[in-house]
């Protein structure tokens, strides 16, 4: 295999798939490869929390709590993620602290660079996340949660037995697109010098120009696949959960 990409690079130089045959480069494309699946699977968690969370903050009695998350949710939704990264990384993490380095003298802040990305991508879904579940909950009939106050559950275990089951599957199929987009969006860590596979790709290609058509498109087969597997296994979820009168 390895010689059939020597040849093939030999013969057209524009298709130059130097990861195929050349070890250091293709541990780069599996090393920002395995980023890339952390950065998604850790922001994905992080983001469904977040949603859970601010959902039902909003439906607190407060009015001092609703305004704080309508707030948050405003200012994630109308601003860009890119400059939402930048902002966490030069702005708020020169206010972070200083830990001594591995060699003893050099320091490095607490939060890395990955640390910030993983905040900021969070943050930024979890606010659209927060929209998705209020709508699966208001979607909940009022008279299911009468029944459950009824039987003496208070308003948090209602959320977490009741409410939130049958809004979960109502959610699903928005959850979905907005899974998949963060997963997308992801790539614009590249701007904080995060290591993932848009990283490492721009960088094999500027130390070979002549492999920049092959990588682009092992980018893009790559992120074809990984929302794909994405977009199976929220299907089956979906409809694994699939209750008559609830959901799609």
């Amino acid at each position: 295999m390895e010689d059939f990409f020597r040849e093939l690079a030999a013969d057209y130089p524009r298709w130059n798939f130097i990861w195929m045959y050349e070890d250091r480069q293709q541990g780069k494309v599996l090393a920002g490869l395995w980023m890339t699946i952390k950065l998604s699977v850790l922001c994905l968690i992080f983001s469904v929390v977040i949603g859970l969370v601010g959902a039902w903050m909003q439906g607190a009695r407060s009015a001092v709590t609703r305004a704080i998350v309508q707030g948050y949710i405003q200012f994630f939704r109308n601003t860009p993620p890119l400059v939402q990264l930048l902002f966490f990384y030069f702005a708020l993490g020169q206010f972070t602290p200083v830990v001594a380095g591995e060699d003893g003298w050099t320091v490095e802040p607490i939060i890395s660079n990955v640390g910030w990305a993983v905040i900021s991508l969070s943050f930024f879904a979890g606010a659209f996340n927060v929209e998705i579940f209020r709508a699966g909950i208001e979607a909940v009939p009022e008279s299911t949660v009468e029944a459950s106050e009824s039987l003496g559950f208070n308003r948090l275990q209602t959320y977490l037995y009741v409410v939130l089951p049958l809004a979960f599957r109502v959610c699903l199929p928005a959850l979905n697109n907005n899974l998949v987009n963060l997963v997308k969006t992801t790539t614009q860590a590249y701007a904080i010098a995060v290591p993932e596979l848009l990283y490492h790709s721009v960088s094999i290609w500027n130390d070979y120009p002549s492999a920049q058509y092959p990588t682009m498109l092992m980018l893009f087969v790559t992120y074809i696949l990984l929302v794909g597997i994405l977009v199976f296994g929220m299907s089956r979820w979906e409809r694994s959960m699939k209750i008559l009168g609830y959901g799609t």
